[in-house]
C-alpha cells in the first residue's frame, strides 16, 4: 500500500489538493478534508446511497469510490449544485415537496435525481422509483420523494427557453 500523496481532485468547480493515500475512499476526504457534509456515511458498503455524489454527472458511491478512481473526474456534491440564496431546482422540488423527515438519505437523492433529469428530462414514476430504488430512505417519505422528482422535472422544463422550430439550427 502507498502512503500519503498530494491528490488534486476536481470537486464542484474548484481543484483541491490533498495529502492522502490513493485508496482512500473518495468519502473520506470530502468530508473529513473538504468539509463537504452532503454525502453522508451510511452503510460503507456502496448499498444505501447515502454518500452519491456525481462523478462526470454519473450517480456514485463515495464510500466504496477510491480517490484513485476519482482521479481526473470531475466530482459534483449536493454543495455544488445551488446556493441557500439560488437552490438548484432539485434541490427547491425536495423542499416544496418536504421529501425528507431525517434529512440523511436527501443528499443522495438529490444526486441521483439530478443525474437522472440530465438523462430523461420527462421520467415516468416508474422510471423514477427504479433509477431511486437503490437509494434508501428509512423514515418513509417515499411517496414526497417521487412528487419532488416529479415537481423537479417541471422546474427544470420551465428554465429552458422555448426553442421556435423555424429558428432551429439557424445562426444567431
Amino acid at each position: 500500500m502507498k502512503g500519503p500523496a498530494p491528490l488534486a481532485l476536481k470537486v464542484n468547480g474548484a481543484t483541491h489538493v490533498v495529502s492522502a493515500c490513493p485508496d482512500t475512499p473518495l468519502l473520506y476526504l470530502l468530508r473529513n478534508d473538504l468539509a463537504l457534509n452532503g454525502p453522508k456515511f451510511g452503510c460503507g458498503l456502496g448499498e444505501c446511497g447515502a454518500c452519491t455524489v456525481l462523478l462526470d454527472g454519473m450517480p456514485t458511491r463515495a464510500c466504496v469510490t477510491t480517490a484513485k478512481v476519482a482521479l481526473g473526474h470531475e466530482i459534483t456534491t449536493l454543495e455544488g449544485l445551488g446556493t441557500r440564496a439560488a437552490l438548484h431546482p432539485v434541490q427547491q422540488a425536495f423542499i416544496e415537496e418536504q421529501a425528507a423527515q431525517c434529512g440523511y438519505c436527501l443528499s443522495g437523492m438529490i444526486m441521483t435525481t439530478k443525474a437522472l433529469l440530465e438523462r430523461d428530462p420527462h421520467p415516468s414514476i416508474e422510471t423514477i422509483q427504479r433509477e431511486l430504488s437503490r437509494n434508501l430512505c428509512r423514515c418513509g417519505t417515499h411517496v414526497e420523494i417521487v412528487r419532488a422528482v416529479q415537481l423537479a422535472a417541471e422546474l427544470l422544463a420551465q428554465q429552458k427557453p422555448a426553442q421556435d422550430p423555424a429558428h432551429k439550427g439557424a445562426c444567431a
